[in-house]
């Protein structure tokens, strides 16, 4: 979803550059227009892009100064600075000039990516009357969105997103009859969506996600006989599906997760010829999923997890939803028993069925696409051994909760796979098998808890990326391996409720990103090592009922962690437990 708001920012600049070109080494600019440029630049207090270095000089139109287009005129028609947002080195620091609102003549505004410029939008920006781009996504600007903005007749591109913004959407925002892309997300924006909203039929992509909007999805969405794209998730919006959403035959991707919808799926959903990607998913959905779906023939990716579906699943043939690539059924009230033909029969790279009331044996997917399989929380029983050995695309396995029963040693993944989640099964055998000098650099989470493994916890090589290893309440014994301190990319590590013995090694402090520690209820010794000090981004950690005595390390968090994570210790001592016998207790560091 963030790529497309990339491309689509990007072939919005590309295009307005190539009618605008930002060279043009004939003309001088206005001198008004190269003063308000520099009222912009006084306001960045830091910018380590480098782009407002080349602000030098009296002509802003002769193509040295970065981002700035000029018309033949001498007059600022375009000001795009943007910064890919995966970059985290670059930024710019400080406010939005009100001098901006001096440029009478521009058309494309995008100040985008520079995370650290603050404050709110200057009134000043209703003033561009000519403007038909203006974006400001992900940047830190906050208040309120000024209403002063809907007096720009001419926008056809409204974005907002990725701010700090809070307060009601504004009704005037309605006024903007030529927009062809609005998008307010990622923000704190609350109320309900304006009723004036109505009037921007000519809609092609339409996003107000992740933010606080309440009342109900609009009935006037399915007037945008134009739209593509609607993304409304991540909000408290209520009451049901409203049927003329589902008559939008050019919409490709609808998203209405993370709400608190009620009602069914309407049967008119199988209207949607053009629709690509359809998510649902945590909201209060009942009823039966709807037959008519099998007619959306372009449909790759469908979420209706975390609702309260139920059955009967719909009866779809080999032709029906051809292009269906990703499902998510997890977590409703369905009852399949086993994997509906019609699922299990496809080249899927996503099947996600957790909690569907799955029962017998591990069912035999198609193993030349998958790419991660969820069936955890079912009643699935016996072996998956061997069924994985030619699934060479696979990167998540998470089949957790259920009865499966072998022997770990037996396993066979694929080398790229990056997650396994096997936890509170009947899974016995030893770490040995998933964890040797053949472990591929690609694995990066290992949760085999609540499990009857034995054995030792084996070596740890050099150039493992694990960031997560959960093998709490097994039956494995043996010692921590100081070779632990190879797990460079670790951050989070459960080990409680085994049988371990020995002390912790001091090369744990070296496990720099560890965030959170378990070693709960072992039978280890000795002291808790001061090197652990060395580990800053620890968040939490529980040293209870173990063998261990002498002093708490006397640094934070160490010793600000609540008095229950080293309880039922032989003799522990020291903040946040009692001071150690002839040592002054001394304040929190």
């Amino acid at each position: 979803m963030q790529l497309l708001k990339w491309v689509l920012n990007l072939l919005l600049v590309c295009s307005m550059l190539q009618v605008f070109p930002l060279s043009l080494a004939q003309t001088i600019c206005s001198e008004a227009d190269r003063a308000a440029l520099l009222g912009f630049k006084a306001k960045i207090l830091k910018d380590s892009t480098g782009s407002l270095s080349s602000w030098v000089g009296k002509d802003c139109c002769g193509g040295d100064w970065e981002g700035v287009g000029c018309n033949p005129t001498g007059r600022v028609n375009t000001l795009a600075l943007q910064i890919p947002e995966r970059d985290s080195t670059l930024y710019m620091k400080g406010t939005l000039s009100s001098s901006l609102g001096s440029l009478q003549f521009l058309e494309v505004l995008v100040i985008s990516g520079m995370k650290f410029i603050t404050g709110p939008v200057p009134e000043s920006l209703s003033n561009l009357s000519r403007l038909k781009q203006l974006v400001l996504e992900d940047n830190s600007l906050q208040g309120n969105i000024p209403s002063g903005l809907g007096r720009l007749s001419f926008l056809q591109t409204l974005s907002l997103a990725g701010n700090h913004f809070n307060g009601v959407v504004p009704l005037s925002l309605g006024n903007l009859r030529n927009l062809v892309m609005l998008n307010l997300g990622r923000n704190s924006l609350t109320g309900s969506i304006p009723s004036s909203f109505k009037n921007l039929v000519h809609l092609q992509s339409f996003d107000l996600s992740f933010n606080l909007l309440s009342g109900f999805v609009p009935e006037f969405l399915g007037q945008f006989h134009n739209i593509t794209f609607i993304d409304l998730s991540n909000n408290q919006l209520s009451g049901h599906l409203p049927v003329s959403l589902f008559n939008l035959v050019t919409l490709s991707d609808l998203s209405l997760s993370h709400n608190q919808l009620t009602g069914s799926i309407p049967d008119q959903v199988g209207n949607l010829k053009s629709l690509t990607s359809l998510s649902l998913s945590h909201n209060k959905l009942i009823g039966p999923i709807p037959a008519s779906i099998s007619r959306l023939q372009k449909l790759w990716s469908l979420n209706l997890s975390r609702n309260g579906f139920s059955n009967p699943l719909p009866a779809i043939s080999s032709k029906g939803v051809p292009s269906l690539l990703s499902i998510d059924l997890s977590f409703n009230n369905l009852s399949l028993g086993t994997v509906p033909n019609w699922i299990m029969d496809r080249q899927l790279s996503d099947v996600n069925l957790a909690s569907c009331k799955l029962r017998g044996a591990f069912p035999k997917f198609r193993p030349d696409s998958l790419s991660s399989i969820d069936l955890s929380s079912n009643l699935l029983t016996g072996t998956i051994s061997t069924h994985f050995t030619n699934m060479t695309s696979l990167q998540k396995l998470k089949l957790s909760n259920n009865q499966l029963k072998f022997d770990l040693s037996e396993l066979k993944v694929p080398d790229g796979i990056s997650s396994i989640d096997l936890h509170s099964n009947r899974v016995f055998g030893s770490l040995s098998s998933i964890l040797n000098n053949r472990t591929s650099s690609f694995l990066e989470v290992i949760d085999v808890s609540n499990n009857l493994i034995s054995g030792t916890i084996p070596e740890f090589t050099e150039g493992l990326s694990l960031k997560v290893l959960n093998i709490g309440s097994n039956k494995i014994a043996g010692q921590i391996p100081s070779s632990i301190s190879n797990l460079i990319e670790l951050e989070r590590l459960d080990i409680s409720r085994n049988q371990i013995t020995g002390t912790i090694p001091a090369s744990l402090g070296q496990v720099v990103k560890l965030q959170w520690l378990d070693l709960s209820i072992n039978r280890l010794t000795g002291k808790i090592p001061t090197s652990l000090l060395g580990i800053h981004s620890l968040r939490h950690a529980n040293f209870r009922a173990n063998r261990l005595c002498g002093e708490i390390p006397q640094g934070r968090p160490y010793n600000i962690f609540p008095a229950s994570a080293y309880a039922y210790n032989l003799c522990l001592c020291g903040k946040p437990l009692q001071p150690c016998k002839g040592k002054k207790q001394e304040m929190v560091q």
